[in-house]
């Protein structure tokens, strides 16, 4: 397509986050069945990508502020009508419904990182949630006699399995939300006659 016709929309490290997004989650989940290393790092990484997203949605780039796209529940309902009368406005950066997936997804991959941390935490002691755990086992050792050691491991087995439901759980939850996403590219790709995909590696899209 003729370049007076495309006009930049993703800067650079918006297309840098989505691609290690991807790259780094699809890691973590192929390697969460196994106590491996790669898990942790790929798991850290993620955490990191949403942190830079999260600063980058407020000063970053025209269409990567989230005040550029996320938009009233009312809007979101307006274009899902809109969409399936075929007549849904083109918007250069993120439609309302692209908008709030972006919301949705950054929601639910804070929760699964965090829920995940804690539970490496209660597991092995370690990473940046687990000094109330050390702390809790240390007061137990020190004081608590072996009654009330058995009292603190069955809370601590509890909190364990709790934390463990919340990350799987919400793990499979984003499996959902990624699915949705890819069919809500698909489907705004045909609708407004442009390739998405394409637009999230040289940054272009078509001006409507």
């Amino acid at each position: 397509m003729n370049s007076k016709n495309t006009v930049a929309v993703w800067d650079i490290l918006i297309r840098i986050f989505h691609w290690s997004l991807v790259i780094a989650f699809s890691l973590a989940y192929l390697t969460s069945e196994e106590e491996n290393i790669w898990h942790i790092y790929a798991g850290y990484t993620v955490l990191g990508l949403v942190i830079f997203r999260i600063l980058w949605g407020m000063i970053g780039s025209r269409h990567a502020r989230f005040s550029n796209f996320i938009c009233s529940p009312i809007s979101v309902y307006h274009y899902i009508c809109e969409l399936r009368a075929g007549s849904a406005k083109h918007y250069l950066g993120h439609n309302p419904l692209g908008g709030w997936m972006v919301a949705a997804l950054l929601a639910t991959l804070l929760v699964v990182t965090i829920s995940g941390l804690k539970v490496y935490a209660i597991e092995e002691g370690r990473g940046p949630l687990a000094s109330n755990t050390a702390t809790v086992t240390l007061l137990s050792v020190a004081h608590a006699e072996d009654d009330a050691g058995d009292k603190t491991e069955e809370t601590e087995n509890q909190g364990e399995e709790f934390w463990e439901e919340i990350h799987e759980g919400a793990t499979n939850f984003m499996l959902v939300l990624i699915a949705m996403h890819v069919l809500g590219v698909i489907v705004s790709s045909r609708a407004h006659k442009e390739q998405l995909i394409k637009a999230m590696i040289n940054g272009k899209k078509s001006i409507k």
